[in-house]
């Protein structure tokens, strides 16, 4: 197919024919071995680099393509990783459902004490707790930075646990009698700090949401984990059942 000249006299912008034209290019799948750079696109299309800038932001705002400050933009795994509200979910589940490989890279693997995080669970303050940090990856992509503290004295068996290419709550399950049932999630809009940008390898333009998620099994909690994920990546959906919702009342007359 290849670059589609564009039009200076159209009267539409620049780089709204240049979205459209690569939008196209990617439904063909011609960029399947490799998106080309700013400098290579700017030459294709005879367009300044700001013109290039403007329609691989819109590109990174759909969860087409990354590209960090300096480095050449890539094409993000599709589909999208989504969740569906009111659920209890295993992120490495859901990556793996899009068909793209998951794997972590875990930094952190042991057991400590955290005031704040043990009255959370309901312990006391000095309650030995496990706890593991992960960067969460989907296919070669970074997605997630996972950290997750549990009680000790159900999960110590985890310690010898090789968390690269294995789901926490099979382990949990398989190794400490612990199946989640239910809990509570809280998730917002965040702007990570500039260690997990570098782990998870955005800019500043790249949104990101934070996870806070108290698990229970039997209605004893059993898990506090707290994700920053991409947002360019991961969403989250809602039915909403004809019986809910906002009601519009009648204008008194």
């Amino acid at each position: 197919m290849g670059a589609t000249p564009l039009r200076r006299d159209s009267g539409e912008p620049l780089w709204a024919q240049l979205l459209a034209d690569l939008r196209g290019r990617l439904a063909d799948g011609e960029f399947a071995e490799g998106f080309p750079g700013e400098l290579s696109i700017a030459e294709q299309y005879q367009v300044s680099r700001h013109t290039v800038r403007q329609a691989l932001a819109r590109l990174r705002g759909e969860g087409t393509v990354t590209a960090a400050r300096g480095r050449a933009p890539r094409l993000l795994p599709s589909p999208g990783i989504e969740q569906s509200l009111g659920t209890l979910y295993s992120l490495f589940a859901a990556v793996e459902a899009t068909g793209v490989p998951q794997r972590s890279v875990v930094h952190v693997l042991d057991t400590r004490a955290d005031g704040v995080v043990a009255a959370r669970l309901g312990l006391e303050e000095s309650t030995p707790l496990v706890y593991l940090e992960r960067l969460r990856l989907a296919g070669d992509e970074p997605l997630a930075v996972d950290r997750a503290w549990l009680p000790a004295d159900l999960a110590a068996p985890l310690l010898d646990v090789d968390f690269t290419r294995t789901a926490l709550y099979e382990q949990y399950a398989a190794l400490c009698g612990v199946h989640l049932t239910g809990g509570q999630e809280h998730i917002r809009a965040v702007i990570p700090t500039p260690g997990e940008r570098a782990l998870l390898d955005i800019d500043g333009e790249v949104a990101a949401l934070a996870i806070d998620r108290l698990g229970c099994a039997g209605g004893r909690p059993v898990e506090w984990r707290h994700t920053v994920v991409r947002g360019d990546m991961f969403s989250v959906t809602a039915d909403l059942p004809a019986a809910t919702g906002y009601r519009l009342r009648p204008r008194r007359a």
